[in-house]
């Protein structure tokens, strides 16, 4: 049985690691907040994006851009996994990680090579350190990144796909749901999906009551040519903001329960204590008892 003073020592210890997880819980609900109201606020933007380059790939009609090439022999393809820079933060990166390896899995059971393009520390670290084939990684932001981040991630991807490095761009990462709810992710980015373009059709005909007839200035072509780089960037910085969001969401709970730990076994190394105080002033008093017995006789 352990002694008093090694169990007031562990309990001192766990004490002042619950205070760091609470310190940790508190900061993490903070940063949820503001990052919560920039997905919300990023959100509205990225759905009437897709809308606008539907319409306009539409009036466009069949057109030759390198973004939107669909080759039909598949042979290489870029997993985007999005993570963040530290852990702490319970299941948050490795359900990531789980879910893009699984990917990689069913590329290479149809023939297909992987490159990864990671974002976040841990999704760099654990690629190149399982010797996998990591293309370009970026990091430094996941806490809070700018649309300047994702242009920069945007950049290197569409030329790695313009040039045939890579046939196909799959972004993987945590939704935001709410805090206790994060929902790992696939979003094809490129090619674009037509299944996307075509569900954006439909709800901007039901929004505006039917397919509505613009003059292009100028021609439609040309405006598509811009907005697809655009549209790149600006589903890569929606991940990003998903899964800081997330993140934050997931590190608050994950020390919140590690909080709630600590408290439990606190309590129960305190009762241990006071039993083993208890015990060692009934073994003094026997031992008094005696004493006092053998002076007596």
């Amino acid at each position: 049985m352990a002694s008093t003073q090694d169990l007031k020592r562990r309990v001192r210890s766990i004490t002042n690691t619950r205070k760091l997880t609470r310190a940790m819980e508190l900061v993490a609900s903070a940063r949820l907040r503001k990052a919560q109201q920039r997905i919300e606020s990023m959100r509205p933007y990225a759905d009437r994006m897709l809308e606008l380059m539907a319409g306009v790939s539409q009036a466009a009609g069949a057109v030759r851009l390198p973004l939107l090439e669909r080759r039909e022999n598949i042979e290489r393809v870029a997993i985007v996994p999005v993570t963040g820079d530290r852990g702490l933060a319970g299941a948050f990166n490795a359900q990531v990680l789980r879910r893009s390896m699984a990917l990689m899995r069913e590329a290479e059971a149809a023939g297909q090579k992987v490159v990864f393009f990671p974002a976040g520390k841990k999704a760099g670290s654990t690629l190149r350190f399982r010797g996998l084939d990591v293309g370009q990684a970026w990091s430094g932001f996941s806490d809070r990144p700018e649309y300047s981040d994702a242009q920069g991630m945007a950049h290197a991807i569409a030329e790695a796909y313009t040039n045939g490095e890579v046939d196909r761009v799959v972004i993987v990462y945590n939704a935001f749901v709410s805090a206790l709810v994060q929902k790992v992710t696939v979003t094809d980015v490129l090619p674009i999906p037509q299944d996307r373009l075509e569900k954006a059709e439909e709800a901007e005909s039901d929004a505006t009551g039917g397919t509505p007839d613009f003059i292009y200035e100028p021609e439609p072509e040309e405006i598509l040519a811009r907005l697809l780089p655009v549209y790149v960037e600006t589903e890569l910085y929606r991940a990003l903001l998903e899964s800081a969001a997330s993140e934050q969401g997931a590190r608050m709970t994950a020390m919140r329960n590690a909080s709630k730990a600590a408290q439990e076994l606190i309590d129960s190394l305190t009762l241990a204590m006071n039993r083993a105080r208890q015990a060692e002033i009934t073994q003094e008093i026997l031992e008094v008892v005696a004493g006092a017995d053998a002076l007596s006789g």
